[in-house]
């Protein structure tokens, strides 16, 4: 009811004018307060609905954030793995082509030793024969 009595004296103060608790102007103030509190109220309602459209659009984003950061961590880890399995095949036919020129090699020191074995062999085969020759020629 102060709030009342202040109203009286500011009205007095500014207009010179006394008016009474009965006089429509207080219906005018209460009608006015009552619109203000519900408007307020309306207000708070909308801030509030606001405030969870709001925090529903960000966790939305959030999900869609997370989705797109597991799409690209995939498809990364998915270009390692081919990178890898890349790396790993031309690593093995390195590999594999450096033992085919060891074995290679190892094969014609192989057959250049077997070579001239085979030709001592035969040297030796044709000297044994000659001396054989040589002996029967003098025998007979």
């Amino acid at each position: 009811m102060s709030e009342d009595r202040d109203l009286l004296k500011e009205i007095a103060a500014i207009h010179g004018v006394g008016v009474s608790r009965d006089d429509p102007l207080f219906i005018l103030q209460t009608l006015n307060k009552r619109l203000m509190e519900d408007s307020a109220k309306a207000q708070q309602e909308m801030l509030d609905h606001y405030k969870e459209e709001l925090a529903a659009l960000a966790n939305r984003w959030g999900e869609d954030a997370k989705e797109k950061a597991e799409k690209i961590l995939n498809a990364a880890l998915d270009a390692s793995q081919k990178m890898m399995a890349k790396a790993a095949q031309d690593g093995g036919s390195s590999v594999a082509a450096v033992i085919k020129n060891e074995i290679d090699g190892s094969v014609n020191r192989a057959v250049r030793t077997v070579r001239g074995l085979v030709i001592a062999n035969v040297i030796a085969v044709a000297i044994t024969l000659v001396a054989a020759f040589l002996a029967l020629w003098v025998r007979l």
